[in-house]
């Protein structure tokens, strides 16, 4: 099914694009303080401050903000696991290492509007009675890392930060912290080890976080937009952030829409839209081509197919079709793509990105390499492919964290819908996409004749 431009007028009026956390993202330096406060900046902030700690705890989890990371558990009640009376520091981690591939949602909200995560910050910081906030930032992103610095430097300034900054005898620091670009460390544990100076390796838990995090300490780690969807909460009110969205899965996020799409981009919207909704809204797939299969959150999810278009993109819709919502990172790829060939280049990756902690993921993935290469190559036996599944199976909920989930989630599910398609590659000794064994690579002309 081509998806075209003209089926944006199909979409309701409860499903349209919902601007909030990207509304002035187009402004002349949207990144300043300045122009934050004019479209109201750190309003929430003031409402919020005026809540008692487990008031403003309350009032998220009444608002229904999952977490935006992947997992989509529940803000408010992460928050509250933070013990009190522990006469202990408690410390607030925001984990901005975006580095799956597909993912690029976190970045661009930096680089165009940091001061959302700030007001988010001291918010959350408020709640869980915390003095010092922590932003773990992909150190490769050299012009974000600059901008946010700024945007810490502004909020000292201007009061928000520094002495008294939660009131009577409140102080907040924030620490921007940039990582050396390490996949793993996208994993909370990991994330916490390589703030303290170590490698970073996922933790064995219990103890979580929460209890034994950051310096032994109670901590709280969270996604940038989580955090950054807090302020318009405490400004809107809970009532409005429900309105949007489903009932498990309320309020707006942002969808990162890429690959073989008219306009790829950033497209914020109410939790539970439709890829077929959305991609009308970006144009559709690129012109004389068909969806072929596509990812919901990210490469480290199972991946879907054109029959799943009218699934709603929330966490219960995504998961009763058999995959993740995760970081909503929807890639789309046509009939031009070979499932093969992207499923290796992503195995290729986790097996890169791999820590080597556990075994099931470390000899897992190097196996997963050398079969998949093979397979694309057309040097493989029909029997490998029963191989891949058994090792795919072995790693899957049996690594030391999800990285393993990750790499086997691609396997499985691109087995499940294009079997035929690998099987294709062993039989005729080779990639069938090939530009010398296939006309799928040649002129528009002949991708009309493919989709017709």
């Amino acid at each position: 099914m081509t998806v075209t431009a003209d089926d944006v007028n199909q979409t309701s009026p409860q499903k349209l694009l919902s601007p909030v956390l990207s509304a002035f993202w187009d402004q002349p330096e949207s990144w300043t303080l300045d122009v934050y406060r004019e479209h109201g900046g750190y309003r929430g902030l003031a409402k919020a401050l005026q809540l008692a700690p487990d008031d403003v705890i309350a009032y998220v989890k009444e608002a229904g903000l999952r977490g935006r990371g992947g997992a989509g558990f529940p803000t408010g009640m992460k928050w509250q696991f933070i013990p009190q009376g522990d006469n202990k520091p408690h410390y607030l981690v925001v984990n901005a290492d975006e580095s799956e591939p597909g993912t690029c949602k976190d970045i661009p909200l930096l680089y165009a509007n940091p001061h959302s995560l700030i007001e988010g910050i001291i918010i959350a910081c408020h709640a869980i009675r915390s003095h010092h906030a922590f932003i773990y930032l992909r150190g490769e992103v050299v012009p974000v890392l600059r901008r946010l610095h700024a945007a810490v430097a502004e909020a000292y300034a201007a009061g928000y930060l520094g002495k008294g900054a939660l009131g009577a005898g409140g102080d907040l620091e924030i620490t921007v912290h940039a990582g050396a670009g390490a996949y793993i460390c996208g994993e909370e544990t990991a994330l916490l080890d390589s703030l303290e100076g170590r490698r970073g390796q996922p933790r064995l838990r219990p103890p979580f976080p929460a209890v034994a995090g950051l310096y032994a300490c109670p901590t709280v780690v969270n996604n940038v937009e989580s955090i950054a969807s807090v302020p318009a909460i405490f400004d809107q009110g809970k009532d409005w952030f429900r309105s949007m969205g489903s009932e498990k899965s309320p309020g707006f996020t942002l969808y990162s829409l890429s690959g073989h799409v008219a306009r790829p981009g950033q497209y914020e919207a109410p939790l539970g839209i439709t890829l077929r909704e959305l991609l009308a809204l970006g144009g559709g797939m690129r012109p004389g081509h068909r969806l072929k299969f596509w990812t919901p959150g990210g490469s480290s999810t199972p991946l879907l197919t054109e029959e799943h278009l009218d699934v709603p993109l929330d966490y219960e819709g995504v998961g009763a079709a058999g995959s993740m919502l995760g970081t909503k990172a929807l890639q789309c790829f046509d009939e031009t793509t070979c499932v093969v060939r992207a499923v290796t280049r992503w195995i290729e990756f986790y097996a890169h990105e791999s820590c080597g902690k556990c075994t099931p993921c470390r000899e897992g993935t190097y196996w997963l390499v050398q079969l998949m290469r093979d397979i694309e190559a057309g040097k493989a036996a029909l029997s490998d492919l029963d191989k891949i599944a058994d090792i795919a199976d072995n790693i899957n909920g049996k690594s030391f964290c999800a990285l393993g989930d990750g790499a086997a989630a691609p396997i499985v599910s691109s087995l499940q819908h294009f079997r035929a398609e690998y099987e294709q590659h062993i039989t005729q000794r080779g990639c069938p996409f090939d530009p010398a064994k296939s006309t799928a690579w040649s002129d528009s002309a002949t991708h009309q004749e493919v989709n017709a």
